[in-house]
């Protein structure tokens, strides 16, 4: 009977020994975190994490969801460019893209292969902001660093990297309302992105949250995508039915609304938008004719960063869970030709892609010669 208890006992050690192996992945650890000018922690609330050193050349993918509008085809192109420079690539061995559309289990497929293959780091923006703790398990068991950006997970086990998507709902909504000034009633135009997407929910939930409270607004909402020629056609449906608005905001594809809005004969009406270039054009050409508006940018360019925090995890460095981007933004009577728009470049590029605190600067024309497939 001892015997038995000793061998059960043996195998009991044995069966938690594997299990805790298999739970591996990142430590959490006390901050501060490693170069924090560009690694900023959230807030005071947020944790680190360390991972084991990996010694180098990495193996890193991207792996995207939806490709279907300008933005994602940039953060493509970006990523390109990024992992080409010196510093980066000398730190790369083999680099993946993929797209794999709006389907989650197809999201979770090429995570799981990349896993597989043997790759150290893999970078993503997230198809749903649940369903993703049997692939982060996965990667834990086989020390990869996961880091969703942009559209980030509803969970704490990962990595992030984020511009702080309610606030720039509530900036949204600060702006119009500053611009509307005395007035407290009329409809408002909200054109939505692409839906399931947390990026999508924290602009709309920020925007409401401080919208509401501030009038009798009727707020109209549709749905563009973040993209240009989705948001045309839903805003000029918008003011086919209800002819006129006292304020929009856009956000994403807001080229397209302003376009729509400028067929329409619609009123020049303050609007908050992203950092397309074309609505930057657009501000700068009908600013000094009453358009008013706030171009705020999330920047294809945040995949760089998030490939940066991967790398640096990897290195072994302290990086915090959460990691803050700072929100950059220009108003219609701060329009400067080739300093935060270029007239010469098309009007789906996006105008942010420069992150001084990360040493990180990619340029229009590097982006530009890349392919997004």
């Amino acid at each position: 009977m001892r015997s038995y208890r000793h061998t059960l006992a043996l195998a009991l050690t044995a069966t938690l020994t594997i299990g805790i192996a298999q739970a591996a992945g990142p430590t959490v650890v006390s901050g501060p975190g490693h170069d924090p000018e560009c690694f900023a922690p959230w807030d005071e609330s947020t944790s680190y994490f360390q991972w084991d050193k990996r010694d180098g050349p990495h193996k890193l993918a991207v792996v995207n969801g939806f490709v279907g509008n300008t933005w994602r085809i940039q953060m493509i192109q970006t990523a390109k460019a990024f992992v080409e420079q010196p510093e980066i690539a000398s730190q790369i061995e083999e680099f993946k893209a993929v797209s794999t559309g709006t389907d989650v289990a197809a999201q979770l497929g090429a995570i799981e292969d990349f896993i597989n293959q043997g790759f150290d780091a893999i970078v993503t923006i997230a198809v749903s902001p649940e369903g993703f703790d049997r692939v982060i398990r996965l990667a834990d068991r086989n020390d990869v660093v996961i880091v969703p950006f942009d559209n980030v997970l509803d969970t704490q086990k990962v990595m992030q990297v984020n511009e702080d998507q309610l606030e720039m709902g509530r900036m949204y909504a600060n702006w119009l309302i500053e611009q509307l000034g005395d007035q407290k009633d009329g409809k408002i135009l909200e054109v939505r992105g692409l839906q399931g997407n947390s990026v999508d929910r924290d602009r709309h939930i920020g925007f409401r949250e401080v919208m509401e409270p501030a009038g009798n607004w009727d707020i109209v909402e549709v749905v563009g995508n973040w993209d240009d020629g989705t948001a045309q056609k839903v805003t000029a449906d918008a003011i086919a039915v209800h002819s006129e608005f006292v304020g929009v905001v856009v956000q994403g594809g807001t080229t397209g609304a302003v376009r729509a809005m400028l067929d329409a004969g619609h009123p020049l009406v303050p609007i908050a938008g992203e950092s397309e270039n074309g609505f930057r054009k657009l501000l700068a050409e009908y600013g000094p004719k009453g358009l008013k508006g706030i171009s705020i940018g999330q920047s294809p360019g945040m995949v760089a960063i998030a490939i940066k925090a991967a790398l640096a995890a990897l290195d072994g460095n302290v990086m915090p869970q959460l990691i803050s981007v700072p929100i950059p933004y220009a108003t219609y009577d701060e329009m400067e030709a080739d300093k935060n728009y270029w007239p010469d470049l098309t009007d789906n590029f996006f105008t942010v892609n420069e992150f001084p605190p990360c040493g990180v600067n990619i340029t229009a024309r590097e982006i530009m010669a890349k392919d997004a497939n």
